[in-house]
């Protein structure tokens, strides 16, 4: 298959090697040092196993991506908008946009950016990955999950072809019947962690033995568990104790890419995390006192960060 890749971090820059090692046509869209190196030699891709290299085209320009049958948008959420004009373009072409970001507004973010809506399958990534060096992707994680399914639910044959390309790439990939569905237990687990962590300025283990650590976490989960079935989404009976349990076997040393994000002094998507969470739940007349709290201290302590020195 024809592929593109608006994003060449860590999930779109692994997952588009991948496809391109296993034989599909994969046309990056890139910028700077990372941009100069995949043009000249490729890509890098370290992984726990092995270490191998993939060469594939790449280009500054979207008018300079050939007619694709699917396109992977992979930037941080919080470049999105930034985006939107290169997938409007690509799907005018005939591209099927798969969007595989943090949090639950992709799809309403891409349509509102002028992407047709029926040319949108939602999707999600469960990877450790990323750009540790221009022209090179470290994967940090044993697993590799894409799932990706039609924004009404159901299963479709274009699903199914980008799930197959998927699957022949070594990559763990499903249709799902409800991606909506997926898409919140995603973010069920991935923003209460990122709410804790992030408040915490600390991984998850030191939040789980801190003195109401636990309780902050359960608080946190509850909250979203409660907005997502306010808003008509049908989470599994019991969700948020398997999520706890989850969180509960994690490494003590792991840190969420938020956690990473805020001590990196960049941006951070703290507004498709607890933000959203606090933004639907207002909507849905639902309490959040933990992700309003998350949200409103984050949000200063961002603001009126002062530089070191």
């Amino acid at each position: 298959m024809r592929v593109a890749v608006i994003g060449a971090g860590g999930i779109g820059g692994y997952f588009g090697a991948s496809l391109a090692r296993a034989g599909h046509d994969v046309h990056f869209l890139a910028r700077g040092a990372h941009l100069e190196v995949i043009q000249a030699s490729g890509l890098r891709v370290v992984e726990p196993a092995e270490t191998w290299s993939v060469r594939v085209a790449a280009s500054a320009r979207v008018q300079e991506i050939p007619r694709t049958d699917f396109a992977i948008v992979a930037v941080k959420s919080y470049s999105l908008s930034e985006v939107a004009d290169a997938s409007r373009e690509l799907a005018f072409a005939g591209a099927v946009i798969v969007p595989l970001l943090n949090g639950v507004e992709a799809f309403e973010t891409l349509a509102g950016g002028g992407v047709p809506p029926e040319a949108i399958v939602p999707g999600l990534a469960v990877i450790s990955v990323e750009r540790s060096a221009p022209g090179e992707i470290t994967l940090r994680s044993a697993f590799k999950t894409v799932v990706l399914g039609e924004h009404g639910g159901g299963r479709s044959d274009r699903a199914d072809a980008i799930v197959a390309a998927f699957s022949a790439s070594g990559i763990d990939a499903r249709a799902s019947e409800g991606i909506a569905v997926d898409l919140w237990r995603k973010f069920l687990f991935l923003a209460s962690m990122a709410a804790a962590c992030g408040l915490a300025r600390a991984p998850i283990g030191p939040v789980r033995i801190a003195p109401l650590g636990r309780r902050l976490l359960e608080r946190a989960v509850a909250e979203i568990a409660a907005v997502a079935r306010a808003r008509g989404v049908a989470l599994p009976p019991g969700e948020e104790e398997r999520v706890l349990e989850r969180m509960s076997a994690l490494p003590a040393a792991m840190k969420p890419s938020f956690l990473l994000d805020i001590e990196r002094g960049g941006p951070t998507e703290l507004d498709v995390l607890s933000g959203a969470v606090s933004r639907y739940g207002r909507a849905a007349g639902v309490d959040t006192p933990i992700h309003d709290a998350v949200t409103a201290a984050i949000s200063a302590s961002l603001r009126f960060r002062q530089p070191e020195g």
